[in-house]
Formats: C-alpha cells, sequence, structure tokens
C-alpha cells in the first residue's frame, strides 16, 4: 500500500560547496530535461544549469547569484521530484519555501517543467539585477528546538522598533521553523546586528547575495515579473499546492489568474510563513511522511521544526523528532545521501 506524501521544495540557499555536482551525481538519466534547460539558459547568453554545476571548483560569487542559484537549484529540485518512487509514494500536496514556491508550482503541474524554470530564471535574474536589500536569520528555539519564552516577542519588537526609526527598513521576510529570517535595507539590518545579542555562535547571520525577499522593498521586481510572464504559463495543477500563507489550491478547482497574481505579487512583496505551509500541509492533508527535495539539507531542520510547532504527531522536541525518525522515516531529506534512497 502506497504511503501519502508532502513534497516540500527548498529555496535559494541550499547549493553550496557539498552540493557542487549534484545533478551529474543523481540525475545522469534525466539529460534531456537538462539540456532543455540549458538550452532555454544559452538562448539568453547565461552560465547552463550543466556549467554550473560541472564547474572545476565552486564559487561563491557564482553560484550564489541569484541568476544562477535560482536555476541551479530549481534544476536540482525538479529533478528530485521526477525520481519519486510513485509506486511507493501517492503525493497529496506540494509546498515549498521562498523560492521554492516556483519550483512547488511545476512539481505540482501548475507550471511545465520549462515553464518552472522560466518563472524562476525571470525571477532569479530580476532580483540579482534590483538587488535590493538584504537578509539575514536568527533564532527563538534553544538546541532542543523549544520556544524561547518570549524570544519571539522580543525578535518582533526589536524590528518594529529599527523599522519606525527614520531611515530604516526591516521586517519579516521568511518564518521558518524555529527561525525568523529578516529583510531589510543595510541600515536596517546593521541596526539589528548592533542590538541583539549574539546567539550560539553564529547568529543573526547575513545570507550572501541575498536581497530583501518578501518584503515591500521587492516592489519594482514584482512589477518587473508581472511584465515579464504571463498568464499562459499557469494551468490547473495535478497536485493540491500550500502556499506562503497556508492557502491550498486545489486541482480543478484553481483561479489561474488569481494564481498569477499571488505568485507574482504577495508572494514576492509579503512575508513568505514557510511555518504555516507545514502546518496546514499536516493537519489539512495529513501525510504519512513529509518529502523535502535537495539540493542540500538545511531545510530539513525548519521543516522538522515547523511540524514540532503544529503538534504533529505529538512531537514536541527535537529528541522526540530525531526517536520518531529512528523508528520509522516520517522526513526524506533528498539531499542527505542516507536517506534519499527512501523517496
Amino acid at each position: 500500500m502506497k504511503q501519502t506524501a508532502v513534497v516540500v521544495a527548498p529555496g535559494r540557499g541550499t547549493y553550496n560547496r557539498s552540493e557542487l555536482g549534484y545533478l551529474s551525481r543523481h540525475h545522469p538519466d534525466k539529460a534531456g530535461l537538462i539540456a532543455e534547460f540549458d538550452a532555454l539558459r544559452a538562448a539568453l547568453g547565461q552560465k547552463t544549469v550543466t556549467e554550473l554545476d560541472t564547474a572545476d571548483r565552486f564559487s561563491g560569487p557564482v553560484h550564489t547569484r541569484g541568476d544562477n542559484a535560482s536555476a541551479l537549484i530549481y534544476a536540482c529540485s525538479y529533478a528530485d521530484f521526477l525520481s519519486i518512487d510513485a509506486g511507493r509514494y501517492e503525493i497529496v500536496g506540494v509546498t515549498g519555501n521562498s523560492m521554492g514556491w516556483y519550483t512547488a508550482l511545476a512539481c505540482a503541474g501548475a507550471l511545465s517543467p520549462l515553464g518552472g524554470l522560466e518563472v524562476v530564471n525571470t525571477m532569479g535574474t530580476l532580483m540579482q539585477e534590483h538587488l535590493i536589500g538584504g537578509q539575514l536569520i536568527y533564532p527563538f528555539v534553544d538546541a532542543a528546538w523549544r520556544e524561547i519564552p518570549g524570544e519571539r516577542a522580543r525578535i518582533l519588537a526589536k524590528v518594529a522598533e529599527i523599522n519606525a526609526r527614520s531611515g530604516h527598513v526591516l521586517a519579516v521576510s521568511i518564518d521558518l521553523g524555529g527561525m525568523l529570517v529578516l529583510a531589510g535595507d543595510e541600515a536596517g539590518l546593521a541596526a539589528f546586528e548592533a542590538g541583539m545579542p549574539r546567539v550560539q555562535e553564529r547568529f543573526p547571520m547575513r545570507l550572501p547575495n541575498h536581497a530583501g525577499f518578501h518584503t515591500r522593498l521587492q516592489e519594482p521586481v514584482a512589477a518587473a515579473g508581472r511584465r515579464r510572464l504571463g498568464l499562459d504559463l499557469f494551468r490547473q495543477p495535478r497536485h493540491t499546492l500550500i502556499d506562503g500563507r497556508g492557502g491550498l489550491w486545489r486541482p480543478g478547482a484553481c483561479g489561474l489568474e488569481a494564481l498569477r497574481s499571488y505568485t507574482l505579487g504577495h508572494q514576492v512583496v509579503e512575508t513568505y510563513d514557510f511555518t504555516a505551509a507545514l502546518r496546514v500541509a499536516a493537519r489539512e492533508l495529513m501525510p504519512d511522511v513529509f518529502i523535502v527535495l535537495g539540493p542540500g539539507a538545511t531545510l530539513g531542520g525548519a521543516t522538522a521544526q515547523s511540524l514540532l510547532m503544529s503538534g504533529w504527531r505529538g512531537m514536541q522536541s527535537k529528541d522526540d523528532f530525531q526517536t520518531a525518525q529512528s523508528e520509522r522515516l516520517r522526513m526524506i531529506s533528498m539531499g542527505r545521501e542516507d536517506q534519499r534512497q527512501a523517496a
């Protein structure tokens, strides 16, 4: 009997040094699809995903650029999606984090494979061309993934106080499990870094080559995206989609104009609530397992934390989650060599 699964697509920042060669290692059987992706990029005068993936060495300035990283991550994630064993899993929903929403649209069938790349590549290129603002991460849970009493409220109060200052912009970009991703201009980000204690020896952590995603700073990018990406790209999904508000888009019942409007509007300029997406997926779709696409495995922690916050299967801490995983995989990270075969 098949297990039911919700698929989760990662966003930017998931293809790093250890992921170099991900496509060539895991997806030599998808050469035809990758060639189509390469042709689209080459026609625009951009490095192909194959060139990026098979480079002699990983280069931060090259591989993390929005116009390169977005297409490369999309290609890896979509190829992983195609590798999920349809004989073992019935996919009941698809969601993603940030840029992963575009990938989710393609995985769910609301965009064709090439249409998905066109959306990802267009928006990633626009982000890089404008490069408005930046992002940083700050946690509000402890090492056991338990929420620190009052910490989230303290962070949000600091964000509001800084954003109210003249010449400062700061807002919540992504609600990401036990962390908040904040976005703003340089003054806003620097003020937060100066005003909050350093925790876990690495936070607040700036994200290189990231713009002020999911804030009003991206209005010019959203407007340019709407000019370039037409309604003809969108179609009825085959699988239920869960968006960055926790909204459900059901097969056969999607208003395509509304789906495009959300994708190139709210999704770009308002907070992306990944935690809400996972909560709705867990409670409304009740899957047996969550499958997190690669590349990388960094989204696994945020996915698990989001599920804990939703009270999924009664789990309340990191230990609870790890114990459940040791008994039976409830979350499969395809970016992990020890788990991808389970998908």
